[in-house]
């Protein structure tokens, strides 16, 4: 029974460790926003976390601002959607990559690790096209 208790007691750490770990944080939210994953939408506070494959929303007269793990920021204004499609942060093994799709809305994006040792790792898919990032700092819009 021992036995049993503690094999079971070892395998639960396993499980924490499988999960998929944020790839960033809420860092302000002004207005109604959410943040879901897997299909379940939850209120954007200060502090929610960013997966990848999580939707950013925000509705009329909302905003929102989102800090990742290589320190890009990317701020959202009213009726945005933007969907963290991939991200991968390991600059110690090379492996470096961020894109995103942006269906509607306004974004303000600045560059952080991933873009700076790779710049063709990070891409933003709007619409209309595609994003790629070459400098540090720009402001795209999709309209409705």
């Amino acid at each position: 029974m021992k036995k049993k208790i503690l094999a079971l007691m070892l395998s639960v750490p396993m499980l924490v460790l499988a999960a998929d770990p944020p790839v960033g944080f809420v860092k302000t939210v002004s207005g109604e926003a959410s943040v879901s994953h897997d299909g379940k939408p939850v209120k954007a506070e200060v502090g929610t976390p960013v997966f990848a494959g999580s939707v950013l929303r925000t509705a009329a007269q909302a905003s929102m601002g989102v800090t990742f793990k290589d320190e890009t920021v990317m701020s959202f204004g009213p009726n945005t959607e933007l969907t963290v499609t991939d991200y991968l942060y390991a600059p110690g093994q090379g492996k470096l990559k961020m894109g995103s799709k942006l269906t509607r809305g306004s974004l303000n994006y600045v560059s952080g690790v991933i873009a700076k040792l790779q710049p063709d790792a990070v891409s933003i898919e709007t619409p209309t096209g595609t994003i790629g990032v070459r400098g540090t700092h720009f402001l795209v819009n999709v309209g409705e």
